[in-house]
């Protein structure tokens, strides 16, 4: 009679767990070889899933990955200490067929996520530092922060615009609020008290947001004089049209310039390559790709507006572009230029010198 196997052991053999990730829970489901084992539930903490694996496959190869989403990489730090040797990968590189678009459903997502970790058809995407990753929220959320006084600036003169009130022409052209304006703002009548509250209220709300985001710049300016940013920083702002912000938000959103080969993979990254189709003896280049770096790519965009009206090298290329193309096409190809001296001072420790056309 054959002897009951009472201890397993599962060395040098590969346990592949597709994970799909949610706020109060995580479906795992798990591939043994070319064998799907199992799908389950769970709660959202990588060491419940570390003691299930060591208990049902002990000495194994551990191997997950899951969809970077809003969960961030605080997962992946956790699996990673536990000895599952996890990926966070970009949900567009999973690869998808149209049933499973129509037909999505959490055990599918983790099953399909398994199945093409198994297969070596994952590629993870770039994990930051935990310290890099903190100082990237800081001036994340500076951004948010503008984009917030933007909105409640509007609110105001569209709260004026409905009641009828008329902004003098000294203030109607102004993009940043002056005392001046403030006080004209506070002294309006708007013929109700309840009118005047609320427009009121919106002031205060302006002014509380400004005050916060001139903390945040201050915060940011100090984290610049750090040790790890300083001289990178000083790099970056000799390009024209590189003030503060964008540097350091280049620095912390790229982390590692070496992790990018040359400079098409870096435009590929923040979003500064157009969209291609060949088939057969077509080929045919599409508008500016879709997937992004969304912070930096507009960010630089913005800065390649202010570079134009400082370097003459790139006046002269963009003069040159807007002949056979659209100025908002043209400055995509100024970005790519910005992009290109911000990665050699980077990668060469050196200043950029400012050209200077005769």
């Amino acid at each position: 009679m054959e002897k009951a196997v009472t201890k397993l052991d599962y060395s040098g053999q590969n346990i592949y767990i597709g994970l799909d990730t949610h706020l109060k829970n995580w479906k795992a489901t798990i591939r043994v070889g070319d064998i799907f084992y199992k799908s389950f539930s769970q709660d959202p903490e990588a060491v419940i899933l570390s003691k299930y694996l060591h208990k049902h496959f002990p000495k194994g190869n551990y191997y997950s990955a899951y969809e970077a989403s809003f969960s961030g990489f605080k997962a992946h730090r956790e699996l990673t200490k536990l000895g599952i040797d996890n990926i966070v990968v970009n949900p567009a590189d999973i690869p998808t067929t149209d049933k499973e678009r129509k037909q999505k459903e959490d055990a599918r997502d983790s099953r399909k996520i398994a199945e093409q970790l198994a297969a070596s058809n994952l590629v993870g995407i770039h994990i930051p530092d935990i310290e890099i990753e903190g100082d990237r929220s800081l001036l994340r959320f500076r951004k948010t922060m503008t984009k917030e006084i933007a909105r409640n600036k509007v609110r105001v003169k569209s709260f004026l615009y409905y009641h009828g009130v008329i902004i003098p022409e000294r203030f109607s052209k102004t993009t940043n609020w002056s005392r001046q304006f403030t006080r004209w703002l506070k002294a309006l009548d708007l013929g109700t008290s309840s009118a005047k509250a609320t427009l009121t209220s919106i002031i205060e709300l302006v002014l509380f947001l400004r005050g916060k985001h001139l903390e945040i710049l201050k915060l940011i300016r100090a984290l610049s004089k750090q040790e790890r940013y300083k001289t990178n920083v000083g790099l970056l702002m000799s390009i024209p049209g590189i003030g503060l912000v964008t540097a350091m938000t280049f620095l912390t959103e790229i982390e590692d310039m070496s992790r990018f080969k040359n400079l098409d993979r870096l435009c590929s990254y923040i979003g500064l390559v157009p969209m291609t189709n060949s088939s057969g003896d077509h080929d045919s280049i599409g508008p500016i790709t879709k997937r992004q770096n969304k912070v930096l790519r507009s960010m630089i965009v913005e800065s390649s507006w202010v570079a134009i009206r400082n370097d003459p090298a790139l006046m002269l290329a963009y003069q040159k572009l807007i002949v056979r193309m659209q100025p908002s096409k043209a400055i995509v190809r100024i970005a790519k230029k910005m992009v290109n001296r911000m990665r050699y001072v980077l990668k060469n420790q050196t200043p950029y010198v400012k050209a200077v056309v005769e």
